[in-house]
């Protein structure tokens, strides 16, 4: 795949996961990479393995459901590293369940995050990826946002998930009309079932289902998603990975 060198790519969620998986992968093709979570303290030791390799990392403490937040944090990762190339949008969070009787402050919780954050951020780093892709040294630039297959099937128990993931692809899909003509590349990332901390912050009813449903399928690693997130960005100016769709082979749903 082709070198990152020169460029620098924003990661949010990037304190385990997709987004440690993603950033570590971006680093090692030689991106300088801004690292962008609540948790300052796993931010702080990832950049420290990515200096350790040779690599340039800034941690970049920030909760993105909040506006102003999300707009510092584009603008720290451009004023210290000098520009902004990629984004990674990948926080997010899983609240799965029932809607009767469902608590509310789940359902607000994941259209903070998984819309709301993820639509501040692509608007904060817009301005920065249109010069990038008229001026940087790849000539183009990319959003990545990273949906889930509950993007595109809708399950019984998961319905305000969907509803986000849903929102995701269509914002993506507008934008990347808007945007495309000017080389800023927007792509849809939707994993199936991956073994991260994602699912651990159900209520324990629920997580214990989530847990039966995959007892016996060998899910996605998050190198495997960071994997496919290198690939689109290091594709050559003409090609453009609009959406990509990737599920554990025993994964039917």
């Amino acid at each position: 795949m082709g070198s990152l060198s020169g460029t620098v790519a924003l990661v949010t969620g990037a304190s385990s996961g997709i987004g440690e998986a993603a950033a570590l992968s971006l680093a090692s093709r030689g991106a300088a990479v801004a690292l962008a979570a609540r948790r300052a303290d796993r931010l702080a030791a990832l950049a420290e393995r990515i200096r350790a390799d040779g690599g340039t990392a800034l941690v970049v403490e920030a909760d993105v459901t909040e506006q102003s937040a999300a707009v510092a944090a584009v603008h720290q990762t451009v004023n210290e590293l000098g520009r902004l190339d990629t984004l990674v949008n990948n926080a997010g969070v899983m609240l799965l369940g029932p809607v009767v009787d469902a608590p509310v402050e789940e359902w607000q919780r994941m259209v903070s995050v998984n819309v709301m954050g993820l639509m501040y951020c692509a608007h904060a780093a817009l301005p920065h990826l249109l010069a990038a892709a008229a001026d940087g040294p790849r000539q183009v630039a990319d959003m990545v946002n990273v949906s889930s297959v509950a993007g595109r099937v809708a399950r019984n128990g998961s319905g305000v998930y969907n509803a986000t993931k849903h929102a995701v692809g269509a914002f993506s899909e507008a934008l990347r009309q808007e945007v495309t003509g000017r080389f800023v590349r927007v792509s849809l990332v939707e994993p199936g079932a991956v073994a991260t901390e994602l699912a651990g912050h159900n209520r324990p009813e629920i997580l214990e289902g989530i847990n039966q449903r995959f007892a016996d399928m060998q899910r996605l690693e998050a190198e495997d998603i960071a994997d496919t997130i290198t690939y689109i960005v290091t594709r050559p100016r003409h090609v453009a990975v609009n959406e990509l769709l990737v599920r554990p082979t025993q994964q039917q749903a």
